[in-house]
């Protein structure tokens, strides 16, 4: 398989400084999160009038770390924090997938991008919301097994 140089993969994402203000330019960026966790409920599909129907659910993932002197020494407490995402799926099939066999406690990895929006809640006040809009969802275990650590 051929192999483009770093620098011609680079290229595509950086705008050089000797691209001037009247050449039409336009940019790739990049919005992309990778995610593996378990889910925190069985998940939901929701449809507004006039859209796609859309599968919704929370994924939960946990940052470790020993705290004390030394991380190396076997000595300290271990600290956990977890961190809860809401998870979109939009496209069809993988929308009908993840709502069938996803259930709480299972193990998967979710693939996609971060999305920003606002929605009004039940007392008419302006709330912010970030969700994952999923493009891929590999199930890695169901919500029976308990992965060793």
């Amino acid at each position: 398989m051929w192999r483009r140089p770093a620098w011609q993969v680079l290229r595509q994402f950086v705008r050089h400084d000797s691209d001037t203000v009247s050449s039409l330019v336009l940019e790739r960026s990049m919005n992309r999160v990778q995610l593996l966790g378990r889910v925190g409920q069985d998940p939901i599909m929701r449809q507004v009038e006039g859209k796609n129907p859309v599968t919704i659910f929370s994924l939960a993932t946990n940052e470790m770390w020993r705290t004390g002197d030394s991380e190396v020494s076997q000595g300290g407490d271990i600290s956990q924090k977890t961190t809860w995402h809401r998870i979109s799926v939009f496209r069809p099939g993988l929308r009908d997938v993840t709502y069938q066999y996803v259930r709480k406690g299972s193990r998967i990895f979710v693939e996609g991008k971060i999305d920003y929006g606002e929605y009004t809640d039940k007392n008419n006040v302006r709330r912010q919301a970030t969700t994952i809009i999923a493009d891929n969802v590999i199930f890695l275990s169901d919500g029976s097994v308990r992965d060793k650590v």
